[in-house]
């Protein structure tokens, strides 16, 4: 299973950020592959944690190609004080939160 973090200091959002959020959201979900999210915020509101789950890097590399993510990034900075993205690997799960999926590891 791959985990991918997007960790961000919001910034203020517009219409545009809105739209282009939705459709990334609804195509993750349509990628065969895709496991679910999860979405943490910092105890003091100003980072969030936003993690998507794929089985494979073949998955999220779709996403990664997706036109509304690709115009996205490159405005980042619109809509973001400052972020960080993390790919990772995952070898185990454990827990008793069925609606993280745990691709039979």
């Amino acid at each position: 299973m791959i985990a991918a973090q997007f960790i961000f200091e919001p910034g203020v959002y517009d219409d545009d950020f809105h739209t282009l959020d939705s459709s990334i959201d609804d195509e993750a979900k349509s990628i065969p592959g895709f496991l679910g999210t999860d979405r943490w915020v910092s105890q003091d509101g100003l980072t969030i944690n936003a993690i998507y789950y794929f089985s494979d890097m073949s998955a999220l590399t779709k996403l990664g190609r997706f036109d509304d993510h690709r115009t996205a990034k490159r405005q980042v900075d619109r809509w973001y004080k400052g972020y960080r993205v993390i790919v990772t690997e995952v070898t185990a799960t454990y827990g008793n939160m069925p609606h993280i999926a745990s691709s039979g590891l």
